[in-house]
């Protein structure tokens, strides 16, 4: 047991329903397997499922837990700052593919 640390940059949705519920409403939760560190307060870019950059977000909350079937959760609740425009979300993505993700169509 033991907490694994995210990158500062990177907020990788698993759901799409949690993405939308974040872009629709303005703020929203993620749910993460085993213990994380999410830095509350701040400001990170959010991916969809498929590895897009979608948006600025805040991490206002972070609460690691076990549930109640046992496992290793987090909870990662967060604002959105603002969606990315067409540019930056591109330009993201690929940094993003290039650092964290590995190379696009491999």
């Amino acid at each position: 047991m033991g907490f694994q640390t995210e990158f500062n940059s990177v907020c990788k949705f698993k759901s799409e329903q949690e993405l939308y519920e974040l872009l629709e409403y303005g703020r929203g939760k993620m749910v993460k397997k085993d213990f994380r560190v999410f830095p509350t307060g701040q400001k990170v870019i959010a991916y969809s499922p498929s590895n897009q950059a979608i948006a600025i977000v805040r991490i206002v909350a972070s609460i690691a837990e076990i549930n109640f079937q046992g496992e290793e959760v987090t909870q990662v609740e967060m604002e959105l700052v603002r969606k990315l425009t067409e540019e930056e979300a591109r330009v993201q993505t690929a940094l993003a593919y290039e650092m964290f993700f590995g190379e696009q169509g491999a």
